[in-house]
């Protein structure tokens, strides 16, 4: 598991579970799924297109913060439109470096305009908290005699 790999190989380890909402819907509707889903995110899409992303960042900054209410507002109105995105062949690397960047916690996955996959901070710590598990456990092996070099 090396943090070379492509963002595929990470999304086929991961799954496929994608959770999204619709643009027309109320932020209380998104915050209420994300906590039924133990997730910071979702993709908001305007039927197979992404628009854009809400997090709970996006609600605690433009709905708590503003005095707006979650109820009233629509995912709309507080979406982040411009969505920082990557290929299925971008490496988990290469994904840490634009999140760091850009200072976003979420990354689409797209393949020709269609999304295949999400991305967060999490998954990629994961992931390189694995490959250096593996790393580690190949090496005490080799030092050990049980891998010939």
């Amino acid at each position: 598991m090396k943090a070379s790999v492509p963002i595929s190989a990470l999304l086929h380890h991961k799954g496929a579970a994608l959770w999204s909402i619709a643009p027309e819907a109320t932020v209380f509707e998104a915050i209420k799924l994300m906590a039924d889903k133990n997730i910071g995110s979702l993709l908001v899409m305007s039927g197979e297109r992404l628009v854009g992303v809400i997090t709970e960042r996006d609600y605690t900054r433009k709905i708590a913060l503003q005095g707006k209410t979650s109820k009233a507002t629509k995912v709309s109105e507080i979406l982040s439109s411009k969505v920082i995105s990557v290929t299925p062949v971008h490496t988990v690397e290469e994904c840490m470096r634009l999140m760091t960047e850009n200072r976003v916690r979420h990354l689409p996955v797209l393949d020709k305009d269609k999304v295949t996959g999400l991305v967060s901070i999490g998954d990629l710590v994961n992931w390189t908290i694995s490959a250096q598990d593996a790393a580690i456990a190949q090496m005490e092996q080799y030092i050990a005699g049980g891998v010939t070099a």
